[in-house]
């Protein structure tokens, strides 16, 4: 208990900063914009009310917003995901459902689940992120295709930062 109160604030602070102080400056050529920051999100334990993941997201989109001057892309973006995960949680619950206090990770949840999981919450967040970004459909085709890269970019990342934190929970 005592390792959530120091973990999760730990984990907020470290992908804000990452996305901002390194993520935001990363565009290959204005189209691609990776956005690790939504792993705080996915991270959470599964019973964690949904009030409260709303919560969480609302105040991660606030701080990425403040330092990227984005005027609450990112708060709705966070908490459109943030109303979307227990949807995907349902969907891709095990016949006999989730344990008690399970983290979904790569380690707990298996590798399809896993991929699953993450593949389904960064596209939904990067095409609501994208979509109210542009604000009309005239555009639809070139902001769907922005949206499909970014997230391709960011699961990658996703996937490098679970195998890095997969070792080192491996390894104890």
């Amino acid at each position: 208990m005592i390792r959530s109160f120091i973990t999760y604030p730990l984990q907020f602070i470290l992908l804000v900063l990452v996305q901002v102080l390194v993520l935001n400056n990363i565009q290959f050529s204005g189209f691609i914009n990776p956005y690790l920051y939504i792993l705080f999100i996915l991270w959470l334990p599964i019973e964690t009310p949904s009030w409260l993941v709303m919560v969480l997201a609302c105040f991660l989109g606030l701080s990425v917003d403040l330092f990227t001057d984005t005027m609450g892309m990112h708060a709705s973006a966070s908490i459109f995901l943030a109303f979307c995960r227990p949807g995907i949680l349902r969907f891709l619950a095990p016949r006999d459902g989730y344990e008690t206090n399970q983290i979904p990770n790569l380690q707990m949840m298996g590798i399809v689940w896993f991929i699953s999981y993450v593949s389904i919450a960064t596209i939904l967040h990067h095409l609501f992120l994208f979509f109210i970004e542009v604000f009309r459909f005239s555009e639809f085709l070139s902001t769907f295709g922005r949206a499909m890269a970014s997230s391709v970019f960011t699961l990658l990342l996703i996937f490098i930062t679970q195998l890095f934190f997969y070792n080192q929970e491996a390894r104890k």
